[in-house]
């Protein structure tokens, strides 16, 4: 099932994608049933994020050819840390280069969204609390993450965070193929079977620090080929059986 979120004449909702054709819900995180007499043809409408997350939790260096291209030891334990949901952005809507930063780099990622609120869960439980997936680009000024030593500021622009087409429910994580295209150039390709915590582990680890509310995302790390973008181009994420994500960059 294919979940987005729409926009028409002042109105925004949820709705499940047949087709070409848009069946409204109430609020996927409570419910599944379609509302009652209505549809839309998805051409009419506005395509936005699929989700809005009170937090967007990141994991740093999650596969292993990433680490071997970077030199670096394998974790031990999740490296994460927060992007803000002012970052949020849908397909389509473009990523701005800030003007403070001389180094903009994309980064495509699996995106888990969460379904139900999660404390506490065990990993064998982990896949009940999950509503779905999407495709995410955690947008990096790599010049400024390495000024500051900690990452809050080269990841936490506005626009830096897009994620869509739509929450994919229903799919295994576990052996998912993502690509990364810059003006229709392939620069990253690899496979979720690369991670070195996987998705379940990782929702367990995170629940067991913070608690993760519906509609919470968590990306799941970057394979290797990150590099920079500038204004003019078009990156494009792609993750099989999720979607396409497509976003332009422009200068502030």
């Amino acid at each position: 099932m294919r979940i987005g979120r729409f926009h028409h004449r002042g109105e925004i909702f949820y709705g499940i994608v047949e087709g070409d054709t848009v069946l409204p819900v109430a609020d996927p995180f409570q419910s599944l049933e379609p509302v009652s007499g209505r549809q839309f043809a998805l051409p009419e409408l506005d395509l936005l994020a699929p989700c809005l997350p009170t937090k967007a939790v990141c994991v740093g260096l999650n596969y292993r050819d990433h680490a071997l291209e970077l030199g670096m030891a394998l974790p031990d334990e999740p490296v994460l840390f927060l992007k803000p949901s002012t970052a949020v952005i849908g397909p389509g809507e473009p990523i701005v280069y800030p003007a403070m930063s001389h180094q903009v780099d994309y980064e495509a990622e699996l995106a888990v969204v969460i379904g139900k609120k999660a404390r506490q869960v065990r990993e064998e439980e982990a896949a009940g609390y999950i509503l779905g997936y999407t495709c995410a680009n955690d947008v990096t000024a790599r010049d400024l993450q390495k000024k500051d030593g900690q990452w809050t500021r080269a990841k936490s622009f506005d626009t830096f965070l897009p994620l869509g087409p739509y929450i994919v429910t229903g799919v295994d994580p576990g052996d998912r193929e993502v690509s990364l295209y810059l003006n229709g150039e392939r620069k990253q390709h690899s496979s979720t079977s690369q991670l070195i915590f996987p998705v379940y582990r990782l929702v367990s680890f995170i629940s067991r620090i913070m608690t993760l509310l519906p509609g919470d995302i968590i990306l799941t790390g970057t394979p290797a080929g990150v590099g920079p973008v500038q204004p003019g181009d078009t990156v494009e994420v792609v993750i099989s059986g999720i979607g396409r994500l497509a976003n332009p960059v422009v200068k502030k």
